[in-house]
């Protein structure tokens, strides 16, 4: 089990890294070629499940209600179809005031990102059609 392999680092080298070590991990000739439960908060690498051989996503269901979610603790096919960091703080405990405040920077944040289809996660680009919020496979 690994968990949030590059975090700590920019985002180009943390994706870098845990994009390695997926391919690393998956691949029996070039690597280990195990099974492995990879959890990651770069949601560009749900697309090496169409070119990694053995690459499978999937994440918890999540039922929600305007901004409020509730995590409905099953595991579902396929990539998250969202990004929860703001609402998993709230789960946490963090103030309201944090929250509320978090929220409107991100949308600020996205109001201002280069268009693309990665808006809700990341300002970085993708080439990829796979996750849920852009057009369906």
């Amino acid at each position: 089990m690994l968990d949030e392999i590059g975090r700590g680092t920019s985002t180009f080298d943390g994706m870098s890294i845990a994009r390695a070590v997926v391919e690393h991990i998956a691949d029996p000739a070039k690597g280990l070629g195990c099974k492995t439960l990879f959890a990651t908060h770069y949601h560009e690498l749900t697309e090496l499940e169409g070119t990694v051989e053995g690459v499978k996503n999937y994440n918890i269901a999540v039922k929600k209600r305007g901004e409020d979610i509730t995590f409905l603790r099953r595991i579902v096919r396929g990539p998250a179809d969202d990004s929860y960091g703001i609402e998993v703080a709230k789960l946490a405990g963090l103030p309201g005031s944090v929250t509320r405040r978090a929220h409107e920077v991100l949308r600020a944040l996205e109001a201002t990102a280069p268009k693309t289809r990665w808006n809700r996660w990341t300002l970085m680009p993708c080439r990829s059609t796979t996750l849920r919020r852009c057009p369906a496979r």
